[in-house]
């Protein structure tokens, strides 16, 4: 699996959105992929570090995230417990923390 970076999505949802004019001209009537402006990069990367704030505020406060057709990210509390250094074999103790969790939508989990 493939991971993307912010930008690589912001890069994305700029070439998939288009916004619209707001004055119009004669020829847009007849044409109307010319009402139609593409979205830049930079506005499309502040759409989508905006969207990851929102993500991220809402999930520090400890309320789930949940995206329709795409899953529901939430925070887990895990508390301490023992480990063991994998390198070294000695025995350590992790501390308890807040963890976040995604659970896949129905449809996420049927696509192949």
């Amino acid at each position: 699996m493939a991971s993307m970076t912010k930008d690589q999505i912001a890069r994305m949802v700029a070439e998939k959105i288009r916004l619209r004019k707001r004055k119009r001209e004669r020829q847009q009537f007849l044409f109307p992929e010319m009402n139609q402006l593409p979205l830049t990069r930079k506005r499309a990367s502040a759409i989508v570090n905006t969207l990851f704030e929102i993500m991220a505020r809402a999930l520090e406060r400890g309320d789930f995230v949940i995206i329709s057709g795409f899953g529901k990210f939430q925070v887990k509390f895990k508390w301490a417990r023992k480990g063991r250094n994998p390198r070294t074999g000695e025995s350590i103790v992790l501390e308890s923390r807040r963890v976040v969790t995604f659970h896949a939508s129905k449809r996420m989990r049927t696509m192949e």
